[in-house]
């Protein structure tokens, strides 16, 4: 008999698994507590699709080529259906500097980096309803998972046998071979199998910012501006970024230190957000009445940590047939875009694992040991960031702060030897690109001798030599932005 696998939720971690195990032999069921898709298409979903669970359904959303990697090669009909919507790609060779530009010879491997964008409630939408009509899966929408079945006794393993609840508020239960936990960081799976007698580490810690979006369609008649700023910057104060989308749209993103408290509450004015961004110069134009205009409110998204779980214990003693994938999972800062990307790599893993074995005791074991083995890194890079970028926030706000001169040699390194070279060499932008997209890990590229000697030669250049190289003023130094915005030093408003 076939096995029956349920999973807990229609958000990207579930609709992946569903991508991982369809058509196969074995019968998907999702539960979903949210009602069915709206009718109508992208549009309709932009406008009036609402998913309690997804806080970040309506922020920015850039999709990393590991993650179009996984449907070109699995679910290329997908990938038509996302192009036809209006999805855009965007190559290894656009996001190119053009002085590179003008010699690139396409290698090997450039079509492994190629980025899909669109606003996150268009490309859900049409994955959800190609994942609808595939063969053997099920989605049970207005469904609200109450608690797992559990069978556990003494000094013996925990097993998963289902879940109960309501379906269109009737109780009911569901039992299955296999429970999939995909519902998200707000998933109650964990705290009741601890409950039930479970040890599940955990790491978690904030991430130290919050985001603000705000989505914008291109007027018909206007052409795009063109500039040599970068549509991204990092100003310690604020990030921002540019994300293009579908039809017409796109959508910019401030995200903000929680330290920042003024700052943050001042940009959720849509007023104040565009006078923030015309203060950019690789995004002063796109928010230009002339050439764009809103069609959205300005969304934030706080309370943002960073997890990762374990559901095999430090003794190796495993929870028989659950898994937790995406959120559920692990939990990553939405500003490196891996989130979709990590629950298309564990969806994958677990389809591999379920093939090569039906012990659930290994099966929970592997696909622990897997998931460890192709995402830790990444995770360890973010988090790492994440207590970088916290620690500057932090010293902004302090005017007694003067970096050492370890710190300063640092940041010049980056800045002026890093920097300059993935703009100056086609071959070591290749590399960063692709660590970027999780197609390589992450650093792998500046360790490796003969990179470190490309850096290294750019840095010792010096700024002058290497002028052509940097791009244009990301923006105002902080001191500025608070002016403009009538905040003091502190960030509190100026006194009248």
């Amino acid at each position: 008999m076939a096995e029956k696998l349920l999973v807990l939720g229609a958000g990207m971690a579930g609709l992946f698994t569903a991508l991982a195990f369809a058509p196969g032999t074995r019968e998907v069921i999702i539960l979903e507590r949210d009602p069915p898709l709206p009718e109508g298409g992208v549009e309709a979903a932009f406008a009036e699709w609402h998913r309690r669970g997804v806080g970040q359904l309506r922020h920015s959303h850039g999709f990393l080529a590991r993650m179009r990697n996984v449907i070109k090669r699995r679910h290329p009909a997908l990938l038509d259906r996302l192009r036809e919507a209006g999805c855009r790609e965007i190559s290894f060779a656009d996001l190119m500097p053009a002085a590179l530009r003008q010699t690139y010879e396409p290698q090997a491997g450039d079509d492994d980096m190629v980025i899909l964008t669109s606003r996150r409630t268009s490309f859900e939408f049409i994955v959800r309803r190609y994942v609808e009509a595939l063969a053997g899966v099920t989605i049970v929408s207005d469904t609200f998972v109450r608690e797992l079945i559990v069978s556990s006794e003494p000094s013996a393993a925990i097993r998963v046998l289902g879940v109960s609840g309501e379906q269109n508020d009737q109780p009911r239960e569901w039992l299955a071979d296999v429970v999939i936990d995909a519902q998200g960081r707000l998933s109650e799976a964990k705290g009741q199998l601890i409950a039930a007698g479970a040890v599940i580490p955990e790491e978690s810690e904030d991430c130290g910012i919050l985001y603000f979006t705000h989505h914008y369609r291109r007027i018909a008649a206007a052409d795009p501006p063109v500039s040599r700023a970068t549509g991204t910057g990092d100003l310690g104060y604020i990030k921002y970024g540019r994300f293009p989308a579908d039809n017409g749209c796109f959508s910019i993103t401030l995200a903000v230190p929680e330290v920042e408290t003024a700052l943050r509450q001042a940009v959720l004015k849509p007023e104040v957000f565009d006078e923030v961004c015309s203060m950019f110069p690789g995004i002063a134009a796109w928010v230009d009445p002339a050439g764009s205009e809103p069609i959205s409110r300005v969304f934030g998204m706080g309370d943002l940590r960073s997890h990762w779980r374990r559901f095999v214990s430090p003794e190796r003693r495993a929870i028989l047939g659950f898994f937790a994938l995406g959120d559920s999972l692990i939990r990553t800062n939405p500003l490196y875009g891996r989130g979709c990307s990590f629950a298309a790599v564990e969806s994958e893993i677990l389809q591999g694992v379920l093939e090569e074995t039906v012990d659930p005791a290994l099966r929970a074991r592997l696909y622990d040991a897997r998931v460890t083995t192709a995402l830790r890194p990444y995770f360890e890079d973010m988090r790492d960031q994440d207590r970088s970028a916290i620690r500057r926030a932090a010293q902004a706000l302090d005017p007694a702060y003067r970096a050492p001169l370890r710190a300063k040699v640092l940041q010049s390194f980056i800045g002026d030897g890093v920097g300059v070279a993935v703009r100056a060499d086609v071959e070591l932008l290749r590399e960063a690109m692709r660590e970027f997209n999780m197609v390589d890990p992450p650093r792998a590229w500046l360790k490796r001798p003969e990179n470190m000697l490309k850096v290294v030669r750019h840095w010792a250049r010096g700024r002058t030599a290497n002028a052509r190289y940097y791009p244009p003023p990301l923006g105002p130094a902080r001191a500025e932005m608070m002016a403009a915005l009538g905040l003091d030093a502190i960030g509190e408003p100026k006194a009248a």
